[in-house]
C-alpha cells in the first residue's frame, strides 16, 4: 500500500475534506513505515527470545550473538533472525491435545495440520525443545497480548505444565498492574482483576518488583500471604508467577494457574522460565497494552482527565510533502511563544498556544502547538513541553470539520472567544476505541489561539478507583435516608456481610444482621445515641454468617436538618476478622510472657537473697598473712537472672591460705544452690587435708551425682605457703590467672584439667607460681573477658593491657578503674575478680 498526494485544486471538494485527506495520506505513509519497523522488531525480539530459551543467556547477550553471526556470514540482522527462527526443531507430535475439544480448538485458530490420535492411544507430551519451538512459531503470529495469552494456554495445557489458565499483567508507569491478556479464567475473574493498585499481598506485584518467580503450591498457606485469584472457590490449587523482562527491566508478569494439586517439578519450572523469556520478545514487539474494560459502554482505558491527545508518531509529513520534526517555532513568532510559555509554566491547569499553518491560498490547514502548560497531557502520556511542535491534525485527524475546529476558525477570524459544549472525542489506537469528554475554550492572541480545556472523566475514574479500594480493603459504604426510607449500599457491603447481592439492603435498626448476643446491647445503645444525640458510631461487633463468625468495624454519622433532627445516616463497614484474630493471639502471647516474667522476677529475688547470704562481699581489702586481697563482684545487667560465680579466700591451719574462684553454668536458684555446694565442699576438703587435685576429683563426682539436674562448673583452686611465697594451684576448665610483675602482665601456663561434671574419669595436674614483692595475681571468671561475637583471645589481651596500666608494684591502682576499662555498658554475665597482692615492702 502506498500513499498518494491529494491536490488542492480538486474541484468541488470542501477545504476541510482536503485538509483531512492530506493528513490521512501522510499518516498512511507513516503507518507503512511503522508497520515495517514493527514487523522487523518482532522478528528480532522472537529470535532473541528463542536463543534465551535455548541457552539461558540474557537479552543483551542474545542480541550480541545474532549481530556476530550476521557480520560473520555477511547477512543483515533481519536475515539472520529468520534463519534462527527457521531452525526451530519440529515436534514429532502435535504441540498439545487439550482434554476437551483439543483438535477443534486448534483448528478454530487456523491450525489445520493437526493429527488425530488413533482410538485407544494416548498422545505423548512433546519434548521441551519441541514445545519451545512450536510455541515460538505460534507467538510469532500473535497480534496482541490477548492473543499471546490464548496461544500460551493452547500449548501449555497438554504439556507437562498442565496449565488450566494463563494471565498476563503489564506494569504501568505508576507501578500498578493492568490485565493485558487472559485465557481460561472467565470474564468475571478477569473484570475483578483488571486493574491492580500498588498494594501488598499481590503475588503478581511481588514478582514484578523482585524480578523473581513465585511458586504457590499450598492454597491454605498461600492465602495467608496473598490475595489469591479466584477465591473463595479455590479452583486453582497451584499457581506460578514469573517475571517477563524486556530491555533489562521487568515489564510484565506471567501467571500460570492449574487445578493440579501437585508441586511444580524442577523440569516444569525451568520450562516455564524459558516460556517467560519467549514471551518477552512477543510482548515487547507487540507493545503491551491492557485489554479494555468497559464501564457504561466506554472503555475504561480511554478515560483520561488530560487533554485532547493521541499516540505519539514520528516523522509526520506536512501538507507540502516535506517531513517535519517536533520542535520550537522559528521566525518572529518564536519570541511570542517563549513569553507565552513563561506564563504557561506557572498555570495550574492545561493550556496550549496554537499557531495556524496556512496554505499558499491563505486557508488554515492545521495548527501547531508552540507552547504548553505543565498540566497539558495527551493520550500518549506526553506532558507539558513535550507537546511543543506537534500539530493538531497530526494527533487528532477527526477534529477536522468538527464543531471545535469551526470554533477555532471563527475565533481566529472574528476574535470572539470560543467556548464549546462538552463533546466526546473518539479515536482508535492500536485497535482500541478510546473516548474522552472535554469542554474547550479558545481566545485569540495576536495571530494565534490560547486554548484551555477541562476533562469530565474524573468522576468515572474516581469511582473505579473507589471500587478497587473497597474490594482490596474489604470494606463498603452505606447510606440510609430516614425521611424517604431510601437505602443505598455499595456492592462490597454484601460481600463483607456475606449476603446475597440480589437481596434487599437491611434497614438501620436491623443492621448489620445477626449480631452476637454479647455485642448486641452495646451496639444498640450506640445506634440510639447516633439517632438521638447525633453521637458518631465507631464500634466493632461480631455477626454470624454462613461462613462463620465475622468481626466488623462499623463507622457511621448522622446528618441533621436545620432543627438538629437526623435525616440521613451514612458510614462504612469493614471486615476486620483477620486483624482481630491476630490481635487476640498477640494479647494471649503478651499475657503469657508477662506471667513468665513475673515468675522469673520472683525467682531472681529469692536467688539474689540466697546468694548474698552464702557469698558475703567484704567492704575493704583483706589482709591474709603477708598478702593483701581485694574482691570485686558485679552482677549482670539482666534483671531476671542471678549467676553462679563465687570466690573463697581464707587462712587455713598451719599458716596456709586458700584461694578459689569458680563459675557454675546457668543462672537462677539452681546455679546458686550448686555454687553453695562447691564453695563449702571445696573449703572443707582442703582445710581437712585433702590435696588440691583430690578435691577436684571429689567435686567432679559431686556434680555428676546431683539428682535434680546435671550441672557443670569451672574452678581455679590454690594454696599459698607464706614460708616460701609459693602458690600451688589447679584448674578445671577455667581461664588462667594473670600475673602482673614489674609493669608486665603474663598469663600463667595452666596445668591439665577439664571442667567439673563433664566426664567420669577426669585428669587434673598441679602448677606452682612463686610470688615476688610487688606482684599482683588476678583470679577471675569468664564474664570479665568474654563478649558476644568476639574471640576469647581478644578479651584476654584486653585484660592484660588494662592490668599493666592500672596495677603497679608500689600498690597504687584500683579494681574499680580496672573494671571500668574492661566491662561494656550492657554487661551480659556476672563477674567475680580476686586481686592477690604482695606489697613491695614485704
Amino acid at each position: 500500500m502506498t500513499s498518494e498526494p491529494v491536490k488542492d485544486e480538486d474541484a468541488g471538494v470542501a477545504p476541510d475534506v482536503v485538509a483531512l485527506a492530506k493528513v490521512v495520506a501522510a499518516l498512511r505513509a507513516e503507518n507503512e513505515r511503522l508497520r515495517y519497523q514493527a514487523s522487523t522488531a518482532a522478528v528480532l525480539e522472537r529470535a532473541k527470545g528463542l536463543l534465551m530459551a535455548r541457552s539461558g543467556c540474557s537479552a543483551a547477550e542474545a542480541h550480541e550473538e545474532l549481530t556476530r553471526r550476521a557480520r560473520a556470514d555477511g547477512r543483515t540482522l533481519t536475515e539472520e533472525c529468520w534463519i534462527v527462527l527457521s531452525d526451530i526443531p519440529r515436534a514429532a507430535h502435535p504441540p498439545f491435545v487439550p482434554v476437551q475439544g483439543g483438535t477443534d480448538v486448534l483448528r478454530s485458530r487456523g491450525v489445520t495440520d493437526v493429527p488425530v490420535p488413533e482410538s485407544g492411544t494416548e498422545p505423548h507430551p512433546p519434548s521441551r525443545p519441541a514445545l519451545l519451538g512450536d510455541l515460538s512459531r505460534a507467538l510469532t503470529g500473535a497480534t496482541c497480548p490477548q492473543d499471546v495469552a490464548e496461544r500460551l494456554l493452547d500449548h501449555l495445557a497438554g504439556s507437562p505444565v498442565r496449565a488450566d489458565a494463563v494471565l498476563l499483567f503489564s506494569r504501568t508507569v505508576h507501578d500498578t498492574l493492568e490485565l493485558a491478556g487472559h485465557a481460561g479464567v472467565g470474564a468475571a475473574v478477569a473484570d475483578q482483576w483488571r486493574s491492580v493498585p500498588p498494594v501488598s499481598g499481590i503475588a503478581a506485584l511481588d514478582t514484578v518488583r523482585r524480578g523473581e518467580a513465585i511458586w504457590l503450591e499450598d492454597p491454605a498457606q498461600d492465602a495467608q500471604r496473598y490475595h489469591l485469584i479466584g477465591q473463595p472457590s479455590q479452583k486453582w490449587r497451584t499457581r506460578a508467577w514469573l517475571p517477563v523482562t524486556t530491555g533489562g527491566r521487568v515489564t510484565a508478569a506471567l501467571g500460570v494457574l492449574r487445578t493440579v494439586d501437585t508441586p511444580f517439578g524442577e523440569d516444569v519450572r525451568e520450562l516455564l522460565r524459558s516460556v517467560a523469556r519467549l514471551c518477552a520478545g512477543s510482548l515487547r514487539a507487540g507493545e503491551v497494552r491492557p485489554a479494555p474494560l468497559r464501564l457504561n459502554g466506554v472503555p475504561r482505558a480511554s478515560r483520561s482527565s488530560g487533554r485532547p491527545g493521541a499516540p505519539e508518531a514520528s516523522g509526520w509529513c506536512a501538507p507540502s510533502g516535506q517531513p517535519t520534526q517536533p520542535g520550537r517555532p522559528e521566525g518572529p513568532e518564536a519570541g511570542t511563544a517563549a513569553l507565552v510559555q513563561a506564563v504557561f509554566d506557572v498555570l495550574p491547569g492545561p493550556a496550549i498556544l496554537l499557531t495556524p499553518l496556512r496554505s499558499p491560498g491563505g486557508d488554515v490547514e492545521d495548527f501547531r502547538i508552540d507552547a504548553a502548560a505543565p498540566q497539558s497531557v495527551d493520550i500518549a502520556g506526553r506532558r507539558g513541553r513535550r507537546l511543543i511542535g506537534l500539530r493538531v491534525l497530526e494527533c487528532y485527524p477527526t477534529v477536522a470539520g468538527a464543531d471545535v475546529w469551526q470554533g477555532y476558525l471563527r475565533t481566529l477570524t472574528t476574535g470572539t472567544p470560543y467556548e464549546g459544549e462538552p463533546f466526546t472525542y473518539e479515536e482508535v489506537t492500536a485497535g482500541l476505541r478510546q473516548r474522552s469528554v472535554y469542554s474547550v475554550r479558545a481566545v485569540k492572541l495576536g495571530d494565534a489561539l490560547v486554548v484551555t480545556w477541562a476533562g469530565h472523566d474524573d468522576v468515572d475514574r474516581q469511582q473505579a478507583l473507589l471500587a478497587d479500594l473497597q474490594r482490596l480493603g474489604n470494606l463498603g459504604w452505606m447510606d440510609w435516608h430516614l425521611v424517604t426510607g431510601t437505602i443505598t449500599w455499595s456492592p462490597q457491603v454484601y460481600a463483607v456481610l456475606d449476603r446475597d447481592p440480589e437481596s434487599d439492603p437491611l434497614p438501620l435498626d436491623a443492621f448489620p444482621g445477626d449480631v452476637l448476643p454479647e455485642d448486641a446491647p452495646d451496639f444498640t445503645r450506640a445506634l440510639q445515641d447516633l439517632l438521638g444525640a447525633g453521637t458518631p458510631v465507631d464500634r466493632q461487633v461480631r455477626i454470624t454468617t454462613r461462613g462463620g463468625v465475622r468481626h466488623l468495624r462499623i463507622v457511621a454519622e448522622a446528618v441533621p436538618d436545620a432543627h438538629g433532627t437526623p435525616v440521613e445516616v451514612h458510614g462504612f463497614v469493614q471486615d476486620v476478622t483477620a486483624q482481630r484474630t491476630a490481635e487476640l493471639a498477640l494479647t494471649e502471647t503478651r499475657q503469657t510472657a508477662l506471667a513468665q516474667r513475673n515468675i522469673l522476677q520472683a525467682e531472681r529475688a529469692v536467688a539474689a537473697r540466697l546468694q548474698h547470704a552464702l557469698l558475703p562481699l567484704p567492704g575493704q581489702s583483706l589482709n591474709l598473712g603477708d598478702l593483701r586481697v581485694d574482691v570485686a563482684y558485679l552482677p549482670s545487667h539482666d534483671d531476671l537472672n542471678v549467676g553462679g560465680d563465687w570466690y573463697s579466700a581464707l587462712e587455713m591451719p598451719g599458716d596456709g591460705i586458700l584461694f578459689a574462684v569458680g563459675d557454675v553454668a546457668g543462672h537462677g536458684i539452681d546455679a546458686v544452690a550448686t555454687m553453695a555446694q562447691l564453695r563449702f565442699t571445696a573449703k572443707g576438703m582442703v582445710v581437712t587435708g585433702s590435696s588440691l587435685t583430690g578435691a577436684l576429683h571429689r567435686l567432679n563426682t559431686l556434680l555428676l551425682h546431683t539428682r535434680d539436674h546435671h550441672a557443670t562448673a569451672t574452678l581455679v583452686l590454690g594454696r599459698y605457703d607464706p614460708a616460701d611465697r609459693c602458690l600451688t594451684w589447679v584448674q578445671a576448665g577455667h581461664p588462667p590467672p594473670l600475673l602482673v610483675r614489674d609493669g608486665k602482665a603474663e598469663f600463667l601456663s595452666p596445668p591439665e584439667g577439664i571442667l567439673l561434671g563433664a566426664t567420669l574419669r577426669p585428669s587434673f595436674g598441679e602448677a606452682v607460681c612463686r610470688i615476688a614483692p610487688g606482684d599482683h595475681l588476678l583470679l577471675y571468671t569468664d564474664g570479665l573477658v568474654e563478649r558476644p561475637g568476639e574471640h576469647l583471645d581478644e578479651g584476654l589481651a584486653r585484660l592484660a593491657r588494662s592490668a599493666e596500666t592500672e596495677l603497679c608494684a608500689d600498690g597504687r591502682g584500683s579494681l574499680d578503674t580496672l573494671l571500668s576499662r574492661l566491662l561494656p555498658d550492657e554487661q551480659g554475665d556476672d563477674v567475680c575478680l580476686l586481686d592477690i597482692h604482695l606489697p613491695a615492702s614485704a
